[in-house]
């Protein structure tokens, strides 16, 4: 989908905090890896085409495998994925579809693998894909333009479309 608004000129002071929380996010003790995974699963459930390509992208470019990205949106059926990650993406998907409900059981199994430090950094990492999301699902972004920074150090942790 092309971009049908400028959206980083316009309101380059809410990119920039949005930016800022990726700073967050990045600097959070959750693994590299864990937050690519649920950048991408919150970018599928939300119908974001420029934040699945991103996100894969950087996903491989990080060094995951085929096999578990394409078995990302099917997670339950796959025994690709640790019990954290699994607990992982339920919390994702209950974040991300709050408004279909949200249970204490949920949030007992994000307890039951992750510290209260590291469920925040979950919920603000989720925080973050969701609102990029809109942006692009919304405002449109240039699909398939996306390329991981060369530095997988500096960050693969895709700074949203600050990078297109």
């Amino acid at each position: 989908m092309p971009r049908r608004v400028d959206y980083q000129r316009i309101a380059e002071p809410a990119v920039k905090a949005l930016q800022e929380i990726e700073r967050y996010v990045r600097a959070s003790s959750l693994e590299r890896s864990l937050v690519h995974l649920i950048k991408l699963r919150a970018s599928q459930i939300n119908g974001c085409a420029y934040c699945v390509d991103m996100h894969s992208k950087e996903a491989r470019h990080g060094g995951e495998s085929e096999q578990r990205l394409y078995a990302l949106a099917v997670w339950r059926d796959a025994p690709f994925f640790s019990a954290r990650e699994r607990a992982a993406f339920e919390w994702v998907e209950a974040v991300t579809r709050i408004a279909d409900g949200f249970s204490e059981s949920e949030l007992e199994r994000a307890r039951a693998q992750f510290s209260e430090s590291e469920l925040v950094e979950l919920t603000v990492a989720t925080i973050a894909i969701n609102a990029w999301n809109r942006l692009a699902v919304t405002l449109g972004q240039d699909v398939g333009s996306y390329q991981p920074p060369r530095e997988s150090s500096s960050a693969s942790a895709g700074v949203g479309m600050a990078n297109s």
